[in-house]
């Protein structure tokens, strides 16, 4: 088989996706998306689904609050239900660096228009009445953020990106981007060969291989994280909030009516492994300890594991290839990469079509660490 395409979007999770259907409602032609398995199979089904704007990094606050607004549009434009309850994040802070990194942010984030703003102890027990707030000093909080579906978004966008022409091809496992000079002029997958002269990785944990493939690297490592959900939660607020402590990482949210509830593993190594284990309980269950003994009293009845892509700065990569003809990457978002997708998706399209997008993210670009210009992103879970 052999076909022809003006773009070739590598990745079937919401950054392919949102991006393949911003392309394709932009008018582009013969947009084609290649996915290695089924839409949403890789990291964006195993997100947790948090949405926000919390963030220190000014790209990222923009990024999460123009995806929020999308988020909130979503069920009207795309006719897809995505369970978005937009119930706010707290974030529970212990130390004075804590308190005075976050007191920075906001006044940031507010310069921004997203609502942000510290509150004390009190207000914190009531709005997750879940945690101790023993030892914390502060919180933050925000009531635009909330969570949804990532698989309802990924199909949404999929469905939408058809109905503009997109084609989407599934099962097809990328094994090579061919070039004539520094010029792209094809991509072979497993059943595939596919005639262009654009690509856009979106390929999340794998997309360093792809960028391999053109010379271009992409520094993304995958590193496996897990989730926890509970049985039923007798009393639940209905507006309980997406609650982080930030010091252990321990984070939930309600999930049916149960809880979803994870956080970070300082001994988890680099790699692809994606099944469960119980390495991670002992510290799950001190942190829950120390900031929600309520939580220990919850049987597990389900849980899984999957990959963050995570970059040196824990930032993500956008931009355009310099040393190679139309290669385009939207990857290595280091946790946020699933509530950030609708903007991303908008700024790609703009990157492909020499438009300005509605943000500078040229920082953001692959090569800031040849050039020594890390930007770290500090709020992150």
């Amino acid at each position: 088989m052999n076909s022809r395409a003006s773009v070739v979007v590598i990745g079937g999770g919401v950054m392919g996706t949102s991006i393949a259907y911003h392309l394709a409602r932009a008018g582009v032609r013969d947009v084609v998306l290649v996915e290695r398995d089924e839409l949403a199979s890789g990291s964006t089904s195993k997100a947790a689904g948090g949405v926000r704007a919390q963030f220190s990094d000014e790209l990222n606050i923009q990024l999460g609050a123009r995806s929020l607004q999308a988020f909130a549009r979503f069920g009207l434009e795309m006719g897809h239900d995505i369970g978005l309850h937009r119930v706010g994040y707290l974030f529970l802070l212990s130390t004075p660096e804590e308190v005075a990194g976050f007191e920075a942010s906001v006044r940031l984030q507010n310069s921004l228009g997203v609502p942000s703003r510290m509150i004390d102890l009190a207000e914190a027990q009531r709005l997750s009445p879940l945690i101790t707030t023993d030892g914390l000093l502060a919180a933050a909080f925000s009531p635009d953020d909330g969570h949804c579906t990532p698989e309802s978004v990924v199909q949404g966008y999929a469905s939408a990106a058809r109905q503009y022409g997109a084609r989407i091809l599934r099962h097809n496992h990328v094994t090579g981007i061919e070039l004539h000079g520094d010029r792209i002029t094809a991509v072979t997958t497993t059943l595939t060969r596919i005639t262009t002269d654009t690509v856009i990785c979106a390929a999340g944990p794998w997309s360093r291989a792809i960028g391999a493939m053109v010379g271009v690297d992409l520094p993304v490592v995958p590193l496996r994280r897990q989730i926890a959900v509970t049985e039923p939660v007798a009393g639940l607020p209905s507006r309980l909030p997406m609650t982080i402590d930030f010091t252990s990482s321990l984070y939930f949210h309600t999930e049916g009516p149960g809880l979803l509830l994870g956080m970070s593993d300082p001994d988890e190594r680099p790699g692809f492994a994606t099944d469960t284990h119980d390495r991670w309980i002992p510290r799950l269950a001190a942190a829950m300890q120390h900031r929600a003994p309520a939580l220990l009293d919850l049987r597990r009845t389900g849980g899984w594991a999957g990959l963050y892509e995570v970059t040196p700065d824990h930032n993500a990569l956008i931009g355009e290839a310099t040393s190679v003809s139309r290669f385009l990457y939207a990857t290595g978002f280091s946790g946020h990469g699933f509530l950030q997708g609708p903007a991303v998706g908008e700024v790609v399209r703009d990157l492909y079509l020499g438009r300005v997008p509605f943000v500078d993210v040229s920082p953001l670009s692959a090569g800031r660490f040849a050039a020594d210009a890390p930007r770290p992103e500090a709020n992150r879970v």
